[in-house]
């Protein structure tokens, strides 16, 4: 594909939007979650990782979250407001190095456009608390063809009982 100076104006525009913006992702004007913290709960409550990632947008490095490795059956849950995010039965290796997933649970996730390296992407996050867990990707496997890459530090993993 050929760059033009239509495409590199319009990269550049998204670029300086997304500097105003201080890098953060865009959310819906007015949107309430039935959790909500003040700054200061949320950083008693959370790691300072955890605090990063889900109050503040960051990413965790690659190949550094325990859960990318999980492996039993169980449940990953928001690590904000322990909402049940994911089965265990859609997880899958990307070879990313962040926990992947072709589908979350119903009514669990929320997504928005980010912009924060300069194009748009879609941002994850929960629907409870509105914490920032990864973003979706149109590169999964069947049945979905979508890949969910979550920040391991945004979940806790449950295991299932025997």
């Amino acid at each position: 594909m050929m760059i033009d100076r239509r495409m590199l104006l319009g990269a550049g525009v998204v670029t300086v939007i997304g500097a105003a913006l201080g890098g953060r992702a865009f959310s819906a004007p007015g949107k309430r979650f039935a959790v909500t913290m003040s700054e200061a709960e949320w950083r008693k409550k959370l790691s300072p990782a955890a605090y990063a990632v889900l109050r503040e947008q960051a990413t965790e490095r690659a190949y550094t979250s325990p859960l990318d490795k999980e492996k039993r059956s169980g449940t990953f849950v928001c690590a904000g407001c322990d909402l049940p995010l994911f089965s265990s039965l859609t997880k899958f290796d990307s070879g990313t190095g962040w926990p992947s997933f072709f589908r979350p649970l119903p009514g669990a996730v929320g997504t928005t456009t980010d912009y924060k390296i300069g194009y748009p992407r879609t941002e994850v996050h929960c629907s409870r608390c509105g914490g920032h867990l990864g973003h979706v990707f149109d590169d999964g496997p069947p049945p979905t063809g979508k890949r969910y890459c979550m920040n391991g530090v945004a979940m806790r993993f449950v295991p299932k009982k025997a």
